[in-house]
């Protein structure tokens, strides 16, 4: 039986929601809710206004709308697999545009963080992963490593709790079900760790409580 196809790599997906006016609605739901939650745990984990923040699978700016007032003008920048959809968040969600250049929003479709400068403290990929087979989050990792100056990316997954769970549907605490093999996807918390080490960083999981279950892991660079 083939794997039903995951709907952002559906030819038009973005290009029709965003001529819709659900610019909003294609990132997922509880807009104010999540962004509210990104924001919070960065500066609670220490983002300051001078520091540089790369938002990775920044949507329609869901956190770009509150990081882009908090730090100072030109600081943030957002990588997404759509520019389109991140510039119709710049359109309509920014208070003040002007403080956001639409040259800090990439698209990127391969983690390769193109034309991304090195001043990159921070970096967060919020309810990114949960939609891609996980070598998409060893690529991730490997390509931040160029960024000497980061000192914490900040990443959601879908756990399952051991091998035999991981291998057939799993419902998570929120009730949405998870899979290995299709989206959304669940890893178990040893691959995690695996991955973060072989491609030269720490991973911790936080006990924070997020929006449909995902975990929060923050992983620092080994130096």
């Amino acid at each position: 039986m083939k794997a039903p196809q995951n709907p952002y790599d559906v030819d038009g997906f973005h290009a029709e929601a965003i001529a819709a006016g659900r610019h909003r609605d294609v990132v997922g739901g509880r807009w104010e809710e999540t962004g509210r939650v990104q924001m919070t745990l960065l500066r609670d984990a220490g983002l300051l206004p001078h520091h540089h923040l790369l938002d990775i699978g920044a949507g329609s700016l869901r956190l770009g709308c509150k990081a882009v007032p908090y730090l100072e003008p030109g600081h943030y920048w957002a990588t997404d697999a759509s520019r389109a959809l991140m510039l119709a968040g710049h359109a309509a969600e920014l208070t003040d545009p002007a403080r956001l250049s639409p040259g800090h929003l990439i698209e990127d479709t391969r983690f390769d963080y193109p034309g991304v400068p090195g001043c990159i403290t921070h970096a967060i990929a919020f309810a990114v992963f949960p939609h891609l087979p996980m070598a998409h989050l060893r690529r991730a990792l490997t390509n931040l490593r160029r960024f000497d100056r980061l000192e914490a990316f900040f990443f959601t997954l879908f756990l399952a709790p051991d091998a035999t769970h991981a291998a057939t549907a799993y419902r998570q605490p929120d009730g949405v079900v998870t899979h290995d093999t299709r989206p959304p996807y669940h890893i178990l918390p040893e691959d995690v760790d695996h991955m973060a080490h072989v491609t030269g960083w720490q991973a911790a999981r936080s006990p924070l409580r997020l929006p449909r279950g995902q975990v929060l892991y923050t992983a620092r660079p080994i130096r």
